[in-house]
């Protein structure tokens, strides 16, 4: 059986009132702020080099099933690009800077920037890509665990769409290199 819910409201006014200056950073924040920062600003550059990948792949596009994959290609650049929005966002709530800096984004990035010759190619390394993300992004899920659940749940929500990627990627590989299915 659970406890009952108890809190000393007067004691977490005085505290809000306390390091006013630290915005959304409370008492209660658990995580090592500087250490999840550094992870965010990996994340965000994950997803600038998966985006600039992205367009690259749209626009070099060749081929009777050019297309469809290209088009596939923008939509994926744009939800990759909200997503480094969504980390930039939470970088400046944690009193950090997010590093938009191009010197060493992709030392700084978890997914490398591989052009990719053929269309085939071009798939294959958005979904190198994309399982790069999934492997990182639920590692720092787990390590933000209940120190950091909104940094937590806004990575879920973004380690979903990276395995919907994953998932419409390796589709389109099976369909243009049964080979590979």
């Amino acid at each position: 059986m659970k406890s009952a819910f108890v809190s000393d409201v007067q004691e977490i006014r005085r505290r809000a009132r306390e390091h006013v200056e630290r915005g959304a950073v409370t008492e209660g924040y658990r995580a090592d702020r500087q250490t999840v920062i550094k992870l965010l600003n990996e994340a965000l550059a994950t997803e600038i080099v998966c985006t600039l990948r992205y367009k690259r792949h749209y626009f070099m596009a060749k081929g009777i099933h050019a297309e469809p994959v290209a088009n596939e290609f923008q939509q994926h650049a744009i939800e990759e690009q909200g997503h480094a929005d969504e980390i930039a966002q939470r970088i400046t709530q944690l009193g950090g800077e997010p590093n938009l800096n191009p010197e060493g984004l992709l030392t700084r990035s978890h997914a490398e920037y591989v052009e990719g010759d053929s269309l085939v190619e071009m798939i294959r390394e958005d979904l190198i890509a994309e399982r790069i993300a999934i492997d990182t992004y639920a590692e720092m899920i787990r390590y933000f665990g209940d120190d950091d659940p909104t940094s937590r749940r806004m990575m879920e929500g973004i380690l979903a769409k990276e395995e919907e990627h994953a998932d419409e990627l390796a589709n389109l590989l099976t369909t243009l290199d049964p080979t590979k299915g």
